[in-house]
């Protein structure tokens, strides 16, 4: 391995770790990504450290939990002073470059990048900034309810334009890049939005996957005897009363976007080799959570299940094992793996441990089997602070004020048995149970975020007050014909 070899970062949003052909799903098509994991080392099971999009980011970008950085929804701020993986490969020598998404919320649109050659999807300088450029009906597809799943259909969004987009732009540094004198090393990170809802894909892949795609099967009174707050989370969001033809239509269009990205994630490996650079160059894909489709009736993230929190993690390049790896990561761990990369420094008091011994299969030490999930919200759609912790086969998940939920993947990877109250299993819960809890004021978190929410009020209406909404100088402008949709 090169002594700073450049690394290729690609974060997708909202993909199943699941929905590929290399996790074993037999129906989705994904070739490059298979190409991908089948030179370099897959993680099977890589969680994230929040289901929802900018908690997961931040910590995932600071190798630290959001209850040490006070981000927890999407529209928390990272505190500029925070250091980030950009900011510890910058001062190893790097030149870090930020190409297209990393929801960054509020006037820093960089936290450690040197450069930011195309912006995001998103205006998010301020609360009431900019959203995509798409129709009223699509827009209200980007959230989490019903209106997300009635949606779907074949068609085209800005949301693909803009992959296509992060896909030419860095194509276009890649080539600049290789012809230069600059001899630094390089981090390029990457950031696409697909296959992030609205559920909608391109006519010939929705078509040949309406015609395929299966319907989850749950055990008969399954959602009759959800956990509590399962059951509320679908109420509050209005899909209790989904029909099979919406279910199918949107799981078409979910699997026609995860195969539109993995063209994309050929487009960038190609870029890669056209311009000399792929045989010195550490390629990582992960994605910031997963999503749903209608696993244990529910849609989008924002729960404990693995089809939510769990991510697709695959690395590879120059010293990269070829390998199958089964030990339980956290998106946390990739901020120490960067810096262990690139010999830069170590980010101050991070909760991730580096996967460098896992990547060349040189462990010398018991791996610290575990990964944990937290979430704090306000609003119906969230009625529980939560908390998830994996140990091995083990899977606990506490929402304040109610009996926690227990699951062995091992034996029911559907997580379809709670063993939270079966007595053989009494001494795991108890372990765990203690072990969620440790360090968690959910309360403290909810009294932050009430103060918070109090001033974006304020924010929020200096924002619609301009005449022109003042943008971040980055951000893309989606072109009219990127929203050409037919139903």
């Amino acid at each position: 391995m090169p002594e700073q070899p450049n690394i290729l970062l690609m974060v997708s949003d909202q993909h199943a770790a699941q929905v590929m052909g290399c996790a074993g799903d037999p129906l989705v098509r994904t070739p490059n990504l298979a190409a991908l994991a089948e030179r370099g080392t897959i993680f099977d099971h890589a969680h994230c450290a929040a289901p929802l999009c900018v908690p997961s980011r931040m910590t995932m970008l600071t190798g630290r939990h959001c209850s040490e950085i006070g981000v927890w929804t999407n529209s928390c701020y990272l505190p500029s002073d925070t250091p980030t993986f950009a900011h510890a490969l910058g001062a190893a020598g790097y030149e870090t470059v930020l190409c297209g998404r990393m929801h960054f919320v509020g006037p820093d649109q960089r936290h450690g990048f040197h450069k930011r050659i195309m912006g995001d999807v998103t205006g998010l300088t301020h609360p009431g900034s900019c959203m995509p450029n798409m129709p009223r009906k699509l827009l209200s597809g980007t959230g989490q309810g019903y209106s997300a799943v009635d949606v779907a259909g074949p068609g085209r969004t800005a949301y693909q334009a803009f992959d296509e987009a992060v896909l030419e732009r860095a194509h276009g540094w890649l080539a600049r890049r290789a012809e230069s004198d600059d001899e630094r090393p390089f981090l390029l990170t990457a950031g696409f939005v697909l296959p992030h809802c609205p559920f909608v894909a391109r006519q010939e892949l929705y078509d040949y996957y309406h015609e395929r795609i299966d319907i989850p099967e749950m055990p008969e009174g399954y959602l009759d005897n959800l956990h509590p707050a399962m059951k509320e989370w679908r109420a509050s969001r209005g899909i209790e009363e989904l029909t099979e033809e919406q279910i199918r239509k949107a799981r078409a269009a979910y699997y026609g976007m995860v195969e539109h990205f993995d063209e994309v994630v050929g487009g960038m490996l190609r870029s890669l080799e056209d311009v000399g650079l792929s045989d010195d160059t550490i390629v990582i894909y992960v994605s910031d959570h997963g999503e749903s489709a209608g696993r244990n009736g529910l849609w989008w993230k924002s729960n404990f299940y693995d089809h939510s929190v769990g991510v697709p993690m695959m690395m590879a390049g120059p010293g990269i094992q070829q390998a199958r790896r089964s030990e339980i990561v956290s998106l946390l761990d990739l901020a120490p793996t960067l810096s262990d990369l690139a010999g830069a420094p170590d980010l101050p008091r991070r909760a991730g441990q580096s996967l460098l011994p896992l990547l060349r299969d040189e462990l010398s030490a018991p791996w610290r089997d575990e990964a944990l999930s937290e979430m704090v919200n306000l609003g119906p759609k969230y009625p529980y602070p939560g908390r998830m912790i994996r140990r091995g086969p083990w899977k606990l998940i506490h929402y304040e004020g109610q009996e926690p939920m227990l699951f062995n993947l091992d034996e029911d990877p559907n997580e379809f048995m709670d063993r939270a109250q079966d007595p053989a299993c009494s001494e795991v819960r108890a372990y765990l149970h203690h072990r969620v809890r440790e360090g968690w004021e959910p309360e403290a978190a909810l009294r932050t975020l009430r103060r918070h929410q109090e001033g974006q009020a304020l924010l929020k209406d200096w924002m619609q007050a301009w005449e022109d909404i003042p943008l971040d100088a980055d951000y893309w402008h989606a072109p009219d014909e990127s929203n050409a949709i037919a139903w």
